[in-house]
């Protein structure tokens, strides 16, 4: 029994990639790092890695996390420029006792002492449109920040959890959303199951999504019912103390292998494979406190791929 899955449709390839690792038997590990970095290497998704979003500034600062959920073993880095993977490095830092959440210059250094590979990340593309920016209101320029969290459960029962974000567009430089924070961003327990988020990491951070999504798994409720009720609760709780929610998602893999998904968005899509299932894209909808998701239409995933560039 294996499953794969993550956020949005920029995943689909990533999760065929890492769903080949998990058919042979391979480790969670490698098939999640399999998932993000064909996200993190393809320029046509903006929002992640190579050609993402640039800070206020027009740097190119990349934030991500990673967790073993059965050695409960966890590496971050945030704000880390000039290298191809901050997910590979977050994942190295794991196999430390200590300093395994690294920024900046600290995170720049530690890459380089250990030979990551350096690139520049950004590209033309990606450069002009954050000079087409610098004269739109910030708030605006805020959409568009879909980070790809992922979660990956083996064959022997090992869950792991990570994601990978360039952050908010035109971002104050050095700001860190919830994607590199365990717990946050990302959380995995192989006794219960593992949880992703994605959406305005501000907001995210202030439920501490991912652990609360495992732990209502851990207490019985199935992944959907949790995803369900961390994002309703949150959201609730963000209205009640007087605040409008940002957009707030949440993917769920349960021990077993079991799925589910939840936004508070009107369109949040997913990717999910399993033994017996190819990795297929699905839409989440939302009805009442409840989500449902079905398989997104072919046309709605090229359309999707057409507006990023991918033919």
């Amino acid at each position: 029994m294996w499953t794969i899955a993550a956020t949005w449709c920029m995943a689909l390839e990533g999760a065929r990639k890492g769903a080949e690792i998990l058919k042979e038997g391979g480790n969670g590990a490698d098939a999640l790092e399999a998932l993000i970095t064909d996200v993190e290497n393809d320029p046509c998704f903006t929002s992640v890695g190579y050609g993402g979003l640039p800070d206020a500034e027009g740097h190119l600062r990349l934030d991500a996390g990673y967790m073993d959920g059965t050695k409960m073993v966890t590496g971050s880095v945030m704000a880390a420029e000039g290298f191809a993977s901050p997910f590979r490095i977050a994942r190295s830092l794991s196999a430390y006792k200590t300093n395994t959440v690294l920024c900046a210059e600290g995170a720049e250094k530690y890459a380089r002492e250990h030979g990551f590979e350096e690139k520049e990340m950004r590209t033309e593309s990606s450069q002009q449109r954050w000079k087409d920016s610098l004269e739109q209101d910030t708030q605006s320029a805020y959409r568009g920040h879909d980070t790809v969290g992922a979660i990956a459960l083996d064959e022997e029962g090992n869950i792991y959890a990570g994601t990978s974000t360039s952050g908010l567009f035109l971002k104050r430089p050095f700001r860190v959303g919830d994607s590199p924070l365990i717990g946050s961003g990302f959380y995995a327990d192989s006794e219960a199951g593992a949880a992703v988020a994605t959406g305005l990491g501000e907001d995210l951070m202030k439920g501490c999504i991912s652990y609360e999504t495992v732990r209502l798994m851990k207490e019985g409720l199935s992944p959907q019912e949790a995803c369900d009720r961390a994002v309703s609760e949150l959201a609730v709780r963000l209205i009640r103390a007087g605040s409008e929610p940002g957009d707030l998602s949440v993917v769920a893999v349960s021990k077993d292998g079991h799925t589910g998904a939840s936004s508070n968005i009107s369109e949040f899509s997913f990717v999910f494979a399993d033994c017996d299932h190819e990795p297929e894209v699905y839409l989440v909808r939302k009805e009442g406190h409840c989500s449902i998701y079905e398989k997104a239409p072919e046309e709605w995933i090229r359309d999707y791929m057409m507006r990023h560039n991918k033919r």
